[in-house]
């Protein structure tokens, strides 16, 4: 019963058979080699627009080198009060831009909105050089909160950006989830709404390390090479990413898997619906799902075997409050989530639940 995070599931065997191909023979260093330029010109096809990608292990160096691009030392990164980038990268954002500062939205909502954007945009002291100046914001998709935005949502959000002189950074973590939930071309999600960079995750649908940082403003990727060698991500046998991006895509590989993650998380929700102890703490688009538990209830699930997460409280919308012996979890479907496990979690409920 593994709801912990889709971080913990495996490979998908199409992903790991293209890696054991891409190593049994000799290939140039450094993404020099074939199988980085056909990741490049796949992603060109699944956008379906000229763009230019680099790639790295983890989507904490994908966001953070991403960001180094965008924004100088004295800048500010607006982002939503949950965001990835903001309470689970440690300092790396400043680290990486030279100490680019964090902004976030102060509204305690599940999602950002324009008018939350313009408004704290608004209230920003703008006494050069003594305050910090906004300029990029940084948009989850799917969020940290599972919430997945529109086209149109991303493209009300991008114009403020602009109005606001803004680049627009996506984290993409789990951009998949978002674009198999709408069922909308991914280009509808990014360049054509207006981001400039993404950050285009595998390693949590299928992959093993695997993500990968698009620049639609190719303008921004002038020396990103120098980026990945100095932060240490040059990685010499980088077939590893291209590899797995080429068979992650191919035949819509990428979107089946999503879709098998997001059917499980609405097949779980349906099932909380009628467990005594637990219930939907707000309504989730993606493959995570939060809800409030009574606390002596986890502590037994957890102690019977069940991965799920004690989460932030403060994630709650500012007008949702947790019960004095309830707390806010996170369970997270993957790819490899099986029925099985959903109905032995609702048995599990159903046996601790006092």
């Amino acid at each position: 019963m593994i709801f912990g995070s889709d971080n913990q599931a495996g490979a998908s065997e199409r992903v790991l058979a293209a890696i054991t191909e891409a190593y049994r023979c000799h290939d140039d260093a450094y993404g020099d080699d074939h199988h980085t330029a056909a990741a490049n010109e796949v992603l060109r096809a699944t956008f379906d627009t000229d763009l230019e990608a680099y790639f790295v292990s983890s989507g904490t160096a994908a966001n953070m080198l991403a960001l180094s691009a965008m924004v100088q030392p004295w800048d500010g990164v607006i982002c939503h009060h949950q965001a990835h980038v903001l309470l689970d990268e440690s300092t790396g954002p400043s680290l990486f831009t030279g100490g680019a500062a964090m902004m976030p939205v102060p509204e305690r909502d599940v999602r950002l909105n324009p008018q939350a954007v313009e408004s704290m945009l608004g209230r920003l002291p703008a006494d050069a050089p003594h305050n910090v100046r906004a300029r990029a914001l940084s948009i989850t998709q799917a969020n940290e909160c599972g919430q997945v935005y529109a086209a149109d949502e991303i493209a009300a959000l991008t114009a403020v950006a602009r109005h606001a002189n803004l680049r627009v950074h996506l984290d993409g973590a789990r951009f998949a989830n978002a674009v198999a939930a709408l069922d909308v071309h991914p280009g509808d999600l990014t360049w054509r709404a207006g981001v400039d960079v993404m950050c285009l995750g595998a390693t949590k649908n299928g992959a093993v390390a695997a993500e990968a940082i698009v620049f639609f403003d190719r303008s921004l990727a002038d020396d990103f090479g120098y980026r990945l060698k100095r932060t240490g991500h040059l990685t010499s046998k980088a077939r590893l990413y291209g590899a797995q991006f080429v068979a992650w895509l191919a035949d819509d590989h990428w979107l089946d898997l999503a879709r098998h993650a997001n059917a499980a998380a609405e097949r779980l929700r349906r099932e909380l619906a009628d467990l005594p102890g637990i219930r939907l703490a707000w309504a989730c688009q993606s493959n995570e799902t939060f809800v409030l538990v009574d606390r002596p209830l986890f502590e037994s699930l957890t102690a019977a075997g069940v991965s799920m997460y004690e989460w932030y409280p403060d994630a709650l919308p500012a007008d949702e409050r947790i019960g004095d012996d309830e707390l806010l979890a996170r369970m997270v479907t993957s790819w490899a989530t099986s029925d099985a496990e959903v109905d032995a979690f609702a048995a599990a409920v159903r046996a601790h639940a006092h």
